[in-house]
């Protein structure tokens, strides 16, 4: 009955959210048709002249990136995430209890994901929805927080449909610089529900003129650290594989997974 029940309260407040949201948004767009562009100074010593265009929409993400937050409780998390001093935020932060705070407007650009890179991608805040789990990154996460992320990821895929492939780690994104969220997150059961690529094996074995390297690259992770790309797969596929090295197993299971972001 409590899952039930706090599914409904969450799918509730998040239809408010969006009512609100959507008013706001249109509201701007409104104002923002009827009001003149500001002057630009010249661009390469000529002057632009200004036309104002009411075609225009808010921008839409289309990565979600998921954190931990190494903190010990919620509210220590909450105070870094809001201290204009530390220049950090994301989206959502969800609780261990599976509470859920509303920090930054969805389309706006939250400072979550700093210097990152993924598929050719190289400025991921501007692209995603950042959302900070409450964890230290050295136990396991509460169950009620990943039924409140299930909720919560649910419905920003259905709203701004994003891609199944979409749904990724910090530590893909910034390999060698981050590693959350860690190898306590449950990556094979999010993808189950299609949030984030995962393969089962018996996987085919990957062509052997296909090099660990350039599968990695195939796949969205930047290999110019090819160690530090390789321990963010392992982390996010194989996280109780105490190997460093990428074996035949990971190759092939690489190969599956890029063979599925390309379908």
């Amino acid at each position: 009955m409590k899952k039930r029940a706090l599914g409904v309260t969450f799918l509730s407040a998040t239809t408010g959210m969006r009512l609100v949201r959507g008013l706001v948004t249109l509201l701007a767009l409104a104002a923002a048709a009827c009001a003149p562009l500001p002057q630009l100074p010249p661009r390469a010593g000529v002057p632009a002249e200004a036309r104002p265009s009411p075609n225009f929409d808010e921008r839409r993400p289309n990565f979600v990136i998921l954190h931990h937050t190494s903190d010990d409780n919620a509210e220590q998390a909450l105070t870094t995430l809001t201290d204009p001093v530390r220049k950090v935020s994301s989206h959502y932060l969800i609780a261990r209890d599976g509470r859920i705070y509303y920090l930054v407007d969805e389309l706006a650009r939250a400072w979550h994901a700093g210097e990152s890179y993924w598929g050719g991608n190289r400025d991921l805040n501007s692209a995603s929805i950042g959302v900070e789990l409450d964890n230290n990154g050295e136990e396991p996460f509460a169950e009620a927080q990943i039924e409140a992320l299930i909720a919560l990821l649910a419905d920003l895929k259905a709203r701004y449909g994003i891609p199944t492939a979409n749904f990724i780690g910090h530590g893909d994104v910034a390999p060698g610089r981050k590693v959350d969220p860690s190898r306590w997150f449950p990556w094979q059961r999010l993808a189950g529900l299609g949030f984030g690529l995962w393969c089962e094996p018996p996987y085919p074995p990957a062509p052997p003129d296909l090099d660990s390297a350039t599968l990695l690259a195939a796949f969205g992770y930047d290999v110019s650290d090819f160690h530090a790309a390789a321990a963010a797969f392992k982390r996010h596929f194989v996280p109780h594989d105490a190997l460093q090295e990428m074996t035949e197993q990971d190759r092939a299971s690489l190969q599956c997974l890029v063979s599925r972001r390309q379908e």
